[in-house]
């Protein structure tokens, strides 16, 4: 169901930022769980009704302490109160200045490595940021200590379980993530990135976990690319990453680890009755495949 943005919302960008909204905002392309409407050099954001607004400052303070160093970190304005959220008909709704750009296509090698470096660079910027616990956890925290997600029964997996476990203590390195870096919440122009946006799933954790699952996702969604996979860790780590080395297990596992979460969240969608298209079915079921494919 498309999400609006209502005439309450409009009264709010202009009471809270002072900017008033003027002629038809535009619907942006992408955006899952949240809606984006593009209003002159402005976008508001309108995040899901069960997103506290505790969880999208959170994020949103990893944003603005990427962008201390980082230009290409996209960050919210604040409001006159100082917040960077406010609640409007039960949804968090974010400002964030316009970036003009596009996707970026990744089916030449020169963008995927610009990708690597971009990400190696974000996480230098994050690995000094100490935030407080995260409100809410983060989608990819789930199974990370061993504890499988519990709503996809059928993706059982002690094996991967254990080795999560292990995995996540003897790697003690933990910093703030994108959680989300993957092609669509980053924009390009004139052949380099220029923007990294939507940090709504950033969560702190071992930086080979967003390795691994930005180099399934810049390479070959369903990780049939395995060299493409090595030349990408290898760019990230050239540039200075903050990941220690990863083997192809390291980042099969890994994905898959991802995979994981991201069926358990798409379960949990279908199961509050929200809609998949066939293009979102066909995508999970590939994705799936993935998933047992990569089995060591």
């Amino acid at each position: 169901m498309e999400t609006p943005l209502t005439a309450a919302m409009r009264d709010a960008v202009q009471e809270e930022w002072g900017r008033r909204v003027e002629d038809e905002p535009v619907r942006l392309q992408g955006g899952e769980e949240s809606a984006a409407y593009r209003a002159g050099d402005l976008v508001i954001r309108i995040g899901p009704l069960g997103r506290s607004s505790a969880e999208s400052e959170w994020c949103h303070a990893v944003a603005a302490h990427a962008a201390l160093s980082m230009p290409e970190a996209v960050v919210p304005l604040r409001t006159r109160g100082r917040a960077t959220v406010v609640r409007v008909e039960g949804r968090p709704v974010s400002v964030w200045p316009f970036v003009e750009g596009e996707w970026p296509g990744i089916a030449e090698e020169p963008m995927r490595r610009e990708g690597a470096r971009l990400l190696a660079r974000l996480h230098r910027a994050l690995v000094d940021f100490r935030p407080p616990t995260r409100p809410v956890r983060g989608f990819l925290e789930v199974g990370l200590d061993g504890e499988p997600p519990q709503d996809v029964p059928d993706l059982a997996d002690p094996q991967l379980d254990r080795w999560l476990a292990e995995f996540h203590r003897r790697r003690p390195l933990r910093h703030p993530l994108h959680g989300d870096y993957y092609v669509g919440n980053t924009l390009a122009r004139d052949g380099r990135l220029v923007a990294v946006l939507d940090w709504d799933a950033a969560v702190v954790g071992a930086p080979e976990l967003e390795v691994a699952s930005v180099a399934l996702e810049w390479t070959d969604e369903y990780a049939a690319s395995l060299e493409q996979r090595r030349r990408f860790v290898d760019d990230y780590h050239e540039a200075g990453g903050t990941a220690g080395a990863m083997d192809d297990e390291t980042v099969v596992q890994l994905i898959r680890h991802r995979l994981r979460c991201e069926a358990a969240c798409f379960e949990h969608e279908r199961r509050r009755g929200g809609h998949l298209s066939e293009d979102d079915l066909d995508y999970h079921r590939r994705r799936l495949e993935a998933f047992f494919a990569l089995r060591p």
